[in-house]
């Protein structure tokens, strides 16, 4: 039996992570993986998705290309040749962790673990490990409605749409979250008639709602369908098309399409891994864990998806390097998930980190706020990327910057100055002190934090 200071049950974000921050600490790891190691989310989420929106925004640009005084007799877009070098990206970024791991001297074990007990994990083909520590970091999976069949041809998750080749004429998205709104981002380039349907009242529901009810103007500009405040009752399939009955309200309606995606969520995958044998409880689907990702079983931690907290990678990995430098004997600083960035990569991008506007005010505390609208920066005027804002939300009693949120383009690129300022906890004053370069569009965050006072310089608002 292979013997380790670490065991680490999946192979993601998470878990990889943890395993290498393990060995940097001189801990003898290993990682157990039954598929490729990145996880879902470098093999089958992050990357591959990201991938395909940058196609899909070259897709744009060409169409808009002859704002630009560029013009051409043809244009030919292949959706397939796009999914095949997503898949290539994949590929090497799966290489990429591969050779890590290897510099690191974690072994990778390919198999299905399964808990045997806190300190053994027993692998599919009948051999097993054994570790001082045990770190679960097994993701999760796209979860349905009841009711509803993902038969992977017509009604799909996520994971499915990442190897459709070809565009349908017609796509329904079920769930106008991150994964909904980046789909139908993605379609709507290459020609597929898509509407999104969402319970709540917004698009990106849990976003402040400024930011979302910019992201619906975009989308309506975009030619993007959306219907929002509507339940789906149910979805049938006859003849390789489905057809969606919605409720709004009183009113019902059926909606009929080629495809169907549903991105409502994810549940953990707890399941057939022995966490009942190792006496690690959950709780509604989720593993339970406390600051330093400690399951209630001595010995076993739990990072990533699985915990149900934030199901972001990079919450995931942020989680590995805490696990790691608990079993080392380190006393790692507490996550504030509340304070993690959250990011939605369709085009007007969306970028969040702290509290809503609503958020706040349900809290009980008296806010600023300051906002500063792209129309009113340089590098998006000279780009003809005008569609956005920078919104920040202020606690008026510490003059700390509590809400960090930017719709428009590549506002995921303008997010680690939040993440920075929430550590620092940041006032808009220091804020607007601080000199960015000109032009950039990182500019929106400095006039919006000047805003909150009323001293932003490019834009009027009436005093």
């Amino acid at each position: 039996m292979a013997t380790y200071d670490i065991a680490v049950l999946g192979g993601g974000p998470g878990g990889y992570v943890a395993a290498i921050r393990a060995a940097q600490l001189g801990l003898k790891a290993a990682v157990i993986e039954e598929d490729r190691v990145g996880g879902l989310c470098l093999n089958w989420g992050c990357i591959p998705s990201k991938a395909l929106l940058w196609n899909a925004e070259l897709v744009h640009l060409f169409q808009d290309s002859k704002d630009f005084g560029i013009t051409y007799d043809a244009l030919h877009i292949n959706m397939s040749q796009a999914i095949d070098r997503s898949r290539t990206v994949v590929d090497r970024m799966v290489k990429g962790v591969e050779f890590l791991l290897k510099k690191n001297k974690v072994d990778v074990i390919n198999g299905r673990g399964m808990l045997k007990s806190a300190t053994e994990i027993a692998l599919n083909d009948g051999k097993s490990v054994e570790a001082k520590s045990v770190i679960l970091a097994t993701g999760a999976h796209a979860r349905s409605l009841p009711g509803i069949d993902i038969d992977g041809t017509t009604v799909i998750t996520s994971r499915e749409a990442l190897e459709l080749r070809e565009p349908p004429e017609s796509i329904i998205i079920v769930g106008g979250g991150p994964v909904g709104a980046e789909f139908a981002y993605f379609y709507n380039a290459y020609g597929v008639d898509v509407t999104i349907v969402e319970l709540l009242d917004h698009l990106l529901p849990m976003e402040d709602e400024a930011i979302s009810s910019q992201l619906e103007r975009a989308f309506k500009k975009q030619g993007i369908g959306f219907r929002t405040g509507t339940q789906v009752e149910s979805v049938s399939v006859a003849n390789g098309s489905a057809e969606v009955s919605i409720k709004m309200g009183d009113a019902q309606e059926t909606l009929a399409a080629d495809k169907v995606l549903i991105g409502i969520g994810m549940a953990g995958n707890t399941e057939d891994i022995g966490l009942e044998d190792a006496g690690v409880k959950i709780d509604r689907g989720f593993i339970q864990i406390d600051e330093q990702m400690r399951t209630t079983a001595d010995g076993v931690f739990a990072i990533g998806d699985v915990t149900g907290k934030l199901p972001l990678a990079h919450v995931a990995s942020a989680q590995g390097v805490i696990a790691a430098e608990a079993i080392a004997g380190l006393q790692p600083r507490p996550l504030a998930y509340e304070k993690m960035p959250r990011c939605t990569y369709c085009q007007p991008q969306v970028a969040s980190l702290g509290l809503t506007e609503a958020q706040a005010r349900e809290q009980g505390l008296e806010v600023k706020i300051g906002t500063f609208p792209y129309r009113g920066n340089g590098k998006a005027i000279a780009m003809e990327k005008t569609d956005g804002l920078a919104k920040l939300v202020v606690d008026a009693s510490t003059n700390e910057i509590i809400g960090y949120h930017v719709i428009g383009q590549d506002a995921t690129e303008l997010l680690a100055e939040a993440a920075l300022g929430s550590v620092l906890e940041t006032t808009p004053r220091e804020l607007g002190w601080a000199v960015h370069a000109h032009p950039t569009l990182s500019e929106v965050v400095k006039e919006a934090a000047l805003a909150v006072d009323g001293e932003a310089i490019h834009f009027w608002n009436e005093r």
